[in-house]
């Protein structure tokens, strides 16, 4: 029997602010256990809560970007429970009135396109982090407050595949937005998953399962697999599925069971008596709007039709906002801008993984790459000397003409001097001549590298290969 699967991601997104949603408490992270808290993320009584207004901004940017209504009046609620993490013994979220409402995610697999639909973003604050060493366990409230944007889809997804594209999508909208750098290692992009599967041909949906606070992508695409296959068996066998919130154990790559799933009844949602409703002008929230960039999607589009570079290359680029800013910036000053994107996708990316850099970091210019490429364009230097002045560029910033200039890099496309290293080549290496002469075409480029390593690698490595094929022919 073949069976559907239904999938309904909820995306936990810490907001990028310098203070917490409800305090004048840094957000900065790292820091040691409860450095960063005060009577408010501690839930004393009488501690009267201040909304951050950025927070707003941020959820508010974010809706926009895929498409939400954003509400005019919205509000905040208590969402009632008990946990060690949890201060108050409620958290402030939102229930019926978030601010944004509806949307989509545009995702593409194999090619095949599809548009993932969002429900809501609604604002809340974050929760403490438990921390347990040995056996004893301590709550640090760094986290506690921190803003936190929840992202909750349509049941669009279909399969673990799915997921994973959505997620990556998802992460480069808010990235480009900027308000949050989504850094999986530090807990700014969390995901619980409900999944359920049914027979085909059946309406009616599955009992669904939870897994909570999946961390990773691949966390989030291996427990998909696994628990979609577990209750495919379960319903074979003749069992039943039971509604449960569930737990990934990456380490044993298998999920159990943690708890009975909630209701939203079971959270005795009201409305948070100590903070006012926030109502958004029309002229507010198109104030925010004009302020957005470009959509990846859209970014990468344009890429492909006004800088003819393939649509691998845009797909790559425009994958972190940064990095597409700064080719474009180089891209306008230069004819070939596929020698820029060369560049950046293979020698920028290869020392910034290296360094373990991020591009705001480096001392090139876009400008500087961009007098690098019309450098080799002319021939004035070849590609060998071409990566050492980018390196140069790259550690230390400067003017590539100068580089060159100063460390005489200067390509040799004079005849009477390259056929000079041409007939010392050919002198010295009798045996690849005969060898290129009996039909081994590979021995031309041995006598090229001859030829480049007489000449210090400055000689016109095209210019010396016609001459030598026309010297033995």
């Amino acid at each position: 029997m073949n069976y559907l699967t239904t999938i309904g991601l909820e995306v936990h997104v810490q907001l990028k602010t310098q203070t917490k949603m409800f305090c004048a408490c840094s957000t900065e992270y790292g820091l040691p256990p409860n450095k960063n808290v005060c009577p408010v993320c501690l839930g004393y009584p009488g501690a009267m809560p201040v909304m951050n207004r950025e927070a707003v901004r941020s959820t508010v940017l974010t809706g926009l970007m895929i498409g939400s209504e954003i509400s005019g009046y919205s509000k905040f609620d208590r969402k009632s429970y008990f946990y060690p993490d949890m201060p108050k013994n409620y958290q402030i979220s939102q229930y019926d009135k978030p601010f944004c409402i509806g949307g989509g995610v545009d995702i593409e697999i194999d090619g095949q396109k599809k548009t993932i639909g969002i429900t809501r973003i609604h604002l809340e604050e974050d929760v403490a982090k438990s921390v347990h060493s040995g056996k004893s366990s301590g709550i640090d409230f760094n986290r506690a407050g921190v803003p936190l944007m929840e992202i909750v889809t349509e049941p669009d997804i279909e399969s673990a595949e799915e997921a994973f594209a959505f997620l990556q999508a998802l992460r480069q909208i808010v990235r480009y937005v900027g308000v949050s750098d989504c850094n999986l290692e530090k807990g700014n992009l969390r995901c619980d998953v409900n999944s359920s599967v049914r027979p085909e041909g059946q309406a009616e949906l599955g009992t669904k399962t939870e897994l909570k606070n999946l961390n990773t992508f691949k966390g989030v695409y291996n427990a998909l697999k696994y628990e979609l296959d577990r209750q495919v068996e379960v319903l074979e066998s003749g069992g039943t599925i039971t509604q449960e919130t569930r737990r990934w154990d990456p380490d044993a790559g298998v999920t159990s069971s943690m708890r009975s799933k909630e209701d939203a009844h079971d959270y005795r949602y009201f409305p948070e008596p100590d903070l006012m409703p926030v109502v958004l002008s029309e002229e507010q929230v198109q104030e925010w709007k004009e302020s957005l960039p470009e959509l990846p999607r859209h970014r990468r589009e344009r890429f492909v039709e006004q800088y003819g570079i393939p649509d691998y290359d845009a797909g790559v680029l425009v994958s972190d906002r940064p990095v597409a800013d700064f080719f474009e910036e180089a891209a306008k000053d230069v004819d070939n801008a596929k020698q820029v994107s060369n560049w950046v996708m293979v020698e920028m990316m290869r020392l910034l993984g290296e360094r373990e850099m991020d591009i705001d970091d480096v001392k090139i210019t876009p400008a500087a790459l961009a007098g690098l490429v019309k450098l080799t364009e002319s021939k004035a230097i070849n590609s060998t000397k071409a990566k050492e002045v980018f390196e140069e560029l790259f550690e230390n910033g400067g003017d590539p003409v100068k580089i060159v200039e100063d460390r005489g890099l200067a390509q040799v496309s004079d005849e009477g001097a390259i056929e000079a290293f041409v007939d010392q080549a050919i002198s010295e290496n009798s045996k690849s001549v005969e060898d290129y002469r009996s039909g081994n075409k590979a021995a031309l480029q041995f006598l090229v590298g001859q030829v480049m390593k007489l000449s210090r690698g400055k000689a016109n490595p095209q210019m010396a290969g016609q001459m030598i094929a026309e010297k033995l022919s």
